[in-house]
């Protein structure tokens, strides 16, 4: 039976609860991960954008950019609710029912609304957030040039407001294997 997604949280009801972490693994996963995908839509189209980003815990938001015009750009200037998902990929996980084969993985959904950065010190500020999280050991003014003024107008800054996120991870060791079959031998289990 199917279950009923309407006006539900788009974080509700998860198929399988066991999967689920909590916020403070959330948090320090969104600090690590390296790659997200924005997925925006317009005129019922939907797009998948892959970006870098920066987790700003203390504002409860995620910083990324885009150029100044472009797809990115038009799709939010018309529908601003977006969702962002991070993942990490383990070890395939082979068994012998063919609906068992799976994958590790570690994954955080966030879904909010995207608002452009127009204060030209708040977007500076944020883009200098989102190089300290590549870029831990460098700094402006040392070991590159300070963002200018004609490269930040040149740049969107956007802020994604966290208005709901969840996360799941499925490392096992191995897929579920069934007893009426004969079993995997260890060459296939990595």
């Amino acid at each position: 039976m199917t279950r009923n997604y309407k006006n539900q949280s788009p974080t509700a009801l998860q198929r399988l609860p066991e999967f689920t972490r909590e916020d403070d693994w959330i948090r320090s996963f969104l600090q690590e991960t390296k790659v997200g995908h924005i997925a925006t839509s317009a005129d019922g189209q939907p797009f998948v954008m892959a970006t870098s980003f920066w987790f700003d815990e203390k504002n409860r938001r995620i910083i990324f950019h885009s150029n100044i015009s472009g797809r990115m750009r038009a799709n939010i200037e018309e529908n601003p609710k977006v969702c962002l998902e991070a993942s990490e990929m383990g070890k395939l996980l082979p068994s012998n029912v063919a609906l068992e084969f799976s994958l590790q993985y570690r994954s955080v959904m966030v879904f909010g609304t995207v608002k452009l950065l127009t204060d030209p010190e708040e977007a500076r500020a944020a883009l200098y957030g989102l190089l300290k999280k590549y870029f831990p050991t460098m700094s402006a003014g040392r070991e590159y040039r300070e963002i200018t003024e004609k490269e930040l107008r040149a740049t969107s800054v956007y802020e994604i407001q966290i208005e709901s996120w969840s996360g799941k991870e499925n490392w096992k060791d191995r897929a579920d294997q069934s007893d009426e079959w004969a079993q995997l031998s260890e060459e296939w289990f990595y």
